[in-house]
C-alpha cells in the first residue's frame, strides 16, 4: 500500500484528520457557530473585570510594605486626590476652608474610604500649591482594584465639579488606572472599526474572490471571540490586565488571517493544479496544515515565555497569546477545510479584480516570478546583500543602547484626560508631588530618640530633598516619608531607594513608593529574563529542527529572528523615550520606557518573525526533499511564499497600526512598534537576509550529526511527505472514497 493510501486510512500524513474536519461539513460549521455564539456569551463585559496596573513584582519588598501599610496606616498610601481650587481667593480664606473640611468629612464618612487627610487638616506644605490658590484632599480607596474603582464610580460625581466657593477635580493613582482602562477600551473599539474594514480591502486585493476573503475574517472573528471567553474565565481565578484586549484583537485578526491565508492560497493552488475538492483539501492540510500548526506552537512558545515573569501585566499578554494562537489555528485547521469542502470552486467567485481587467487582454500569469528573480539576484550577490542588511538592521537598532526604564503613569493619558490634567497641576504647581514620595515603613519597637536620630540620618542622605515623621501606629509600627529631589521616579530616587534600604536601624525597615515599585520591577525582570529568552530559543530551536532536519537552520532563525527587532527596539527609543515624533503621533514623552514594554514587544514580535520564517522555511524544505537542489529551492520557496509572506505582513501591520492609534501610550508603542517589526522581517528580513545567508551556508545548511539525523527521520514532520499538488492515482483512489462517502451520508 502506497503511503497515500496508509495516510488515508487513518495512518499518518494528515488524511484521517482531513476525513475527521470534512466528514460532516454543515455540522462542523454549525457545532462551531454554536460554540461562538456561546463564547460571545461567556466573554460579555470581560473588560469590567480586568484591571490597568500589573507592573509589580507581588513578591517584592515594596509590595509587602505597600500592603503593610495599607493595613496600618492607610492614610499613608493615598490613592484618591481632590484637587479643590479656590480661585483667587485663596486656599486660606475662611469660607474656602469651611467648604474644605465640609468636603473632607463627607468623604471621610463614605463606605470604602479611608485614611482621608488634607492640608487643612494637617497645614502640610506639600499639599499646598505654590500660588495658594489650590490644595489637595488626599484618601485611600482600600480593596481589590475592581472594587476600589467602583467604589470611585460611585462616589466621583459626588465630589467633582462647583461646590460653593471651589471647584474640585478627581485625580490620584486609581483615577488615573481607572481613566485609563476606560480610554483603552473606547479606543480598542475604534481600532477594532478601523482594522476590519481595511483588513477585508486588503483581502480582496490579495485573492481576488470576494468569497476567498472573507474565509480569513471569519476565522478571525471567531479566534477574537473565543480568546474573550478564555480571559473571563481567567479572571475568576487571577488579575487579567485590560492591555492584553489589544493583543487579542491584534493577533486575532494578524495570525488567523496568516494561517487562512496560507490554507486558502494552497488551496487555490492544488485546485489551479488539477486536484479535485477532497484531494486539494487533503493536500492543503497535509503540507500548509502542518506549517500552520508549527507555526502556531512557535508564537505560542514565544508567548508563553511571559509566564516566567511575576507582573501579571505580562502574564495577561500569556494568557491571551496563548489563547488566540491556538484558537486560530484551530478555527483554521478545522472550520477553514469544512467551508472549502462546501465551497469547492466557488472559493474563486465573485472575483472583484474583473471590474479593473474589464476591457484589458488577459495577461499571462506570472504569480511570484518577480519574488523568484529577486532571490536569484540576492544570491548572485550573497555576502554583499548580507553585509550591507546586516549592518543597517544594526544601525538602526544603535538608539536602544541608551534606553532608560521607568514606571507608567499620568502621562500615558492624553493631555485632555480629566486625571492626567489634574496628575499635571500636582506635579508642575506643588512643591512635592502628593503621593508620590518614597515611603520607608519601620516595624519593631523604638523609641522616639531613636525614630528622630533614624530621620535625620535619613535627610542627609544625597539626593533626599526633604525626610518626614515618623507617624506611630499602635504595635511597634510607624513610617516616614521622604520626598527625593527631582523626578519622582528619576535615577536619583532609584538610587535614594537603594540607599534607604542599606541604611542602618534598630527595627525592621522596608521602601515603597513609586520609585521603589520600579527598581523592583527592574530586579524581577532582570532575573527571570534569562529564563523567558531560553525558553524561546531552545523550543524554537527544537521545533525549526523537527520541521527541517537541520541544526543549521534553526540557528539562522533565531539569529535572524532576533535581528530583524533591531529596528523596532532603535525607533521605540527614538520615538517614544527621546520625544521625535510626539507632536505627530499626539503623546508625551516622559523620557524612558515602560520596564515591561521592552519584554512584551520581544515576545510578541520575535513569534510573528518565526511565524513568517517557519512558512518560508517549510516550503524551502518541501521543495528541498523534492529536488535536492538547494539554491533551486531557496529561490521556489520566496516565490511561492514571498507575495504571501509580504501581504499577510502589510494586513497585520494594518491591524497593528490600528492599534497603535490609541491615545494610550503604551498600546500605541506596542502596536506601532509590532507593526515596524513585521513590516521589516517581512520585507528585509525574509526577502534580503534569509536567501543571502542561505546561498553562503550552502549545501551546508541542511546539515545534522548522525544521530540527530537519524532522530529527525523518526520523530521529525515534513511537508514533503507524498506531496504531489496535481494527484497521482493513489490521491485520486483516495479522493474517490471520500467522494462516495460523502455522497452516501448525502
Amino acid at each position: 500500500m502506497s503511503e497515500v493510501k496508509k495516510s488515508a486510512a487513518g495512518g499518518g500524513g494528515g488524511g484521517g484528520w482531513t476525513r475527521f474536519v470534512t466528514a460532516r461539513p454543515r455540522l462542523t460549521l454549525l457545532v462551531a457557530l454554536v460554540l461562538t455564539a456561546l463564547a460571545v456569551l461567556a466573554g460579555g463585559g470581560v473588560a469590567d473585570r480586568m484591571g490597568s496596573g500589573g507592573w509589580e513584582d507581588p513578591a517584592a519588598e515594596s509590595t509587602y510594605a505597600t500592603e503593610a501599610l495599607e493595613r496600618q496606616f492607610p492614610g499613608s498610601q493615598p490613592n484618591v486626590l481632590l484637587l479643590v481650587d479656590a480661585g483667587a481667593a485663596g486656599v486660606d480664606a475662611p469660607a474656602v476652608a469651611a467648604e474644605a473640611r465640609r468636603l473632607a468629612e463627607r468623604l471621610d464618612a463614605e463606605p470604602g474610604v479611608d485614611g482621608v487627610g488634607s492640608y487643612w487638616s494637617t497645614g502640610s506644605p506639600a499639599l499646598r500649591s505654590e500660588d495658594g490658590r489650590q490644595a489637595v484632599i488626599a484618601a485611600r480607596i482600600a480593596g481589590e482594584e475592581k472594587d476600589a474603582a467602583a467604589v470611585l464610580d460611585r462616589i466621583a460625581p459626588t465630589y467633582r465639579g462647583a461646590h460653593g466657593p471651589v471647584e474640585v477635580s478627581l485625580g490620584g493613582g486609581l483615577a488615573v488606572r481607572h481613566e485609563m482602562q476606560t480610554v483603552i477600551q473606547e479606543d480598542l473599539l475604534r481600532a477594532e472599526l478601523i482594522a476590519l474594514p481595511l483588513t477585508l480591502v486588503l483581502l480582496v486585493m490579495v485573492f481576488g474572490s470576494a468569497v476567498a476573503a472573507l474565509l480569513p475574517l471569519g476565522v478571525g472573528i471567531v479566534a477574537i471571540l473565543g480568546t474573550n471567553a478564555v480571559l473571563r474565565g481567567i479572571t475568576e481565578f487571577t488579575d487579567v490586565s485590560v492591555f492584553a484586549q489589544n493583543l487579542t484583537t491584534a493577533l486575532g485578526l494578524g495570525l488567523a488571517i496568516d494561517y487562512a491565508l496560507f490554507v486558502v492560497r494552497r488551496y487555490r493552488e492544488e485546485l489551479a493544479a488539477g486536484a479535485d475538492t477532497y484531494t486539494a483539501v487533503r493536500t492543503t492540510l497535509r503540507t500548509a496544515g502542518r506549517t500552520v500548526l508549527f507555526s502556531a506552537l512557535t508564537v505560542a512558545v514565544s508567548l508563553a515565555a511571559m509566564l516566567v515573569f511575576p507582573q501579571y501585566f505580562l502574564r495577561s499578554f500569556a494568557y491571551a497569546g496563548i489563547a488566540v494562537v491556538l484558537l486560530a489555528a484551530t478555527a483554521a485547521l478545522t472550520l477553514l477545510p469544512a467551508a472549502l469542502v462546501l465551497l469547492g470552486d466557488r472559493v474563486n467567485a465573485l472575483d472583484l479584480r474583473r471590474l479593473l481587467r474589464r476591457g484589458r487582454a488577459p495577461r499571462k500569469d506570472t504569480s511570484g516570478a518577480g519574488w523568484g528573480r529577486a532571490a536569484a539576484l540576492v544570491m548572485r550577490r550573497a555576502p554583499v546583500f548580507a553585509i550591507v542588511t546586516t549592518a543597517g538592521l544594526v544601525l538602526l537598532g544603535l538608539p536602544f543602547l541608551g534606553v532608560r526604564f521607568g514606571t507608567a503613569d499620568d502621562r500615558q493619558l492624553p493631555v485632555t484626560a480629566s486625571s492626567r490634567v489634574v496628575q499635571d497641576q500636582l506635579r508642575d504647581g506643588f512643591p512635592g508631588n502628593p503621593g508620590g514620595g518614597i515611603t520607608v515603613l519601620a516595624e519593631g519597637t523604638a523609641t522616639p530618640a531613636q525614630y528622630a536620630d533614624f530621620r535625620e540620618r535619613i535627610s542627609a542622605l544625597d539626593g533626599v530633598g526633604r525626610a518626614e515623621g515618623p507617624v506611630i501606629a499602635g504595635g511597634g509600627s510607624a513610617y516616614f516619608t521622604v520626598v527625593p529631589e527631582g523626578e519622582t521616579v528619576g535615577a536619583g530616587a532609584q538610587r535614594v531607594v537603594g540607599e534607604l534600604r542599606a541604611a542602618e536601624a534598630p527595627f525592621a525597615t522596608s521602601v515603597t513608593g513609586p520609585a521603589a515599585v520600579l527598581v523592583d520591577s527592574k530586579d524581577a525582570i532582570a532575573d527571570r529574563l534569562p529564563w523567558a529568552a531560553g525558553i524561546i530559543v531552545l523550543v524554537t530551536l527544537l521545533l525549526v529542527f523537527l520541521l527541517t532536519g537541520s541544526v543549521v537552520v534553526p540557528v539562522q532563525a533565531v539569529l535572524l529572528n532576533a535581528l530583524s527587532l533591531t529596528a523596532m527596539f532603535g525607533a521605540v527609543v527614538w520615538v517614544f523615550q527621546e520625544g521625535h515624533l510626539a507632536g505627530l503621533l499626539g503623546f508625551t514623552s516622559t523620557g524612558d520606557i515602560e520596564t515591561t514594554l521592552p519584554v512584551l514587544m520581544f515576545c510578541v514580535a520575535f513569534g510573528l518573525s518565526m511565524d513568517y520564517g517557519v512558512f518560508l522555511l517549510s516550503r524551502i524544505k518541501e521543495e528541498y526533499d523534492a529536488t535536492g537542489d538547494h539554491e533551486h529551492s531557496v529561490r521556489f520557496g520566496l516565490r511561492h511564499t514571498g507575495g504571501l509572506i509580504t501581504a499577510a505582513a502589510v494586513i497585520l501591520a494594518v491591524v497593528m497600526v490600528a492599534i497603535g492609534t490609541s491615545r494610550v501610550t503604551n498600546t500605541k508603542m506596542l502596536g506601532l512598534g509590532v507593526a515596524l517589526a513585521v513590516l521589516m522581517d517581512a520585507m528585509v528580513v525574509r526577502s534580503l537576509l534569509v536567501p543571502s545567508v542561505m546561498k553562503l551556508t550552502g549545501r551546508l545548511t541542511w546539515w545534522a550529526p548522525g544521530p540527530l539525523r537519524r532522530f529527525h527521520d523518526r520523530f521529525g514532520i515534513s511537508e514533503n511527505e507524498a506531496y504531489n499538488p496535481a494527484g497521482t492515482p493513489d490521491v485520486i483512489e483516495v479522493s474517490e472514497e471520500l467522494r462516495e462517502a460523502a455522497s452516501s451520508r448525502q
